[in-house]
C-alpha cells in the first residue's frame, strides 16, 4: 500500500498549543482564527476567508501580488529553549514551483492572547505532525515537532519522518531544518515496480500513520518495505512481473512489485535516532 503525496522540500510544521491540543474548529470560529492570523501580514480588503490575495513582503515576490491560503494542518508549541510559544501554519501560494510543492509554513509568535507574525517560509510543510515534551528538566518546557515530509519528483515518491529542529539565526530570524529519522522511497509511479538492491539490507517504501510512540522520546509509523525474506525472494526466483515497467534493471537490482511489499508498525527513538519494528 503506498502513501499518498506529502509535500517535503525542508519540509514540516505543526500541531499543538502548550497543552498539546490541534487547532481545529467549526467553520465559522476558524474563519475568524484564520482572518485574525491574516490580518498580521494581509491588509483587510485583501483577505478572503482563508485566504490573502496580496501578502505583505512575501519573500522572492519580485513585486507580484503574491497569494496566501492558510490550511487547516497548524501546530503550536515551545519550540525553542527561550522565548513564547510559536504557532505554524501551512499555506498554498500561486507564487512557489513545484520545487517548494506550492505553498509552505506562516510562522506565529504567540504571546498570551497575542499573535505576531515572524516570516514565511516557503517549501516547509510537514504533514501530521505531532508534538511531544522534550527529554528535559521540568522546568524547561521545550516542545519537539515530529512531521512526515516528503517530495514527488518525476514519478518517484520521497518521504520521511522528520524531527524539526528550530533555530534561532542572526537577526533574530528562526529557522527550521529537518533532521531525518526514517527515510523511504516509492518508485511505482516512475517504473511501475519499486526496486531493491540484492546486496544491501530492507528497503523502505512508503511510511503513514505517525503517532506518538508507545514510550517517552518515541514515534510510531506504519512502513511498507521489503525485508531481507522479501528481497531473497525478488532476487532468485522473482516475484510475478506487472504487466507495464518502465526501467532496465542494473546489475544488482531486482522488482518488487506492488502488492508484494511487507507492512509493519515501527517505533522510532527520538534520542538514538533508531527505528526498529514494534514487538
Amino acid at each position: 500500500m503506498r502513501t499518498s503525496h506529502i509535500a517535503f522540500i525542508p519540509a514540516f510544521i505543526l500541531a499543538l498549543l502548550a497543552p498539546a491540543m490541534l487547532f481545529i474548529a467549526s467553520p465559522a470560529r476558524a474563519e475568524d482564527s484564520d482572518r485574525a492570523l491574516l490580518a498580521t501580514f494581509c491588509a483587510s480588503a485583501n483577505i478572503k476567508g482563508s485566504s490573502c490575495t496580496r501578502a505583505k513582503s512575501y519573500p522572492a515576490g519580485g513585486g507580484r501580488a503574491c497569494d496566501v491560503k492558510l490550511t487547516q494542518e497548524r501546530y503550536a508549541g515551545r519550540f525553542l529553549a527561550a522565548g513564547h510559544a510559536l504557532l505554524a501554519v501551512n499555506y498554498e501560494s500561486e507564487c512557489e514551483p513545484h520545487a517548494t510543492d506550492f505553498g509552505g509554513v506562516a510562522l506565529f509568535e504567540q504571546d498570551g492572547k497575542t499573535t505576531r507574525f515572524i516570516r514565511f517560509l516557503p517549501g516547509a510543510q510537514g504533514h501530521d505532525c505531532i508534538v511531544l515534551p522534550k527529554d528535559q528538566p521540568k522546568d524547561d518546557q521545550q516542545d519537539v515537532l515530529v512531521c512526515t515530509v516528503g517530495h514527488m519528483g518525476q514519478g518517484i515518491l520521497e518521504s520521511a519522518v522528520a524531527r524539526m529542529e528550530f533555530s534561532k539565526k542572526s537577526g533574530k530570524r528562526i529557522e527550521i531544518a529537518p533532521d531525518f529519522l526514517l527515510r523511504a522511497e516509492d518508485a511505482v509511479s516512475a517504473y511501475g515496480s519499486n526496486v531493491v538492491m540484492c546486496n544491501e539490507g530492507p528497503k523502505y517504501f512508503g511510511l503513514s500513520n505517525l503517532a506518538a510512540g508507545p514510550r517517552r522520546n518515541t514515534v510510531a509509523v506504519d512502513v511498507d518495505y521489503a525485508d531481507d525474506e522479501t528481497i531473497r525472494t525478488a532476487c532468485g526466483e522473482g516475484f510475478a512481473k506487472p504487466k507495464e515497467l518502465y526501467h532496465d534493471l542494473l546489475p544488482g537490482e531486482a522488482f518488487v512489485p506492488e502488492g508484494n511489499e511487507k507492512k509493519k508498525r515501527f517505533i522510532i527513538d527520538l534520542v538514538t535516532g533508531k527505528a526498529a519494528p514494534a514487538d
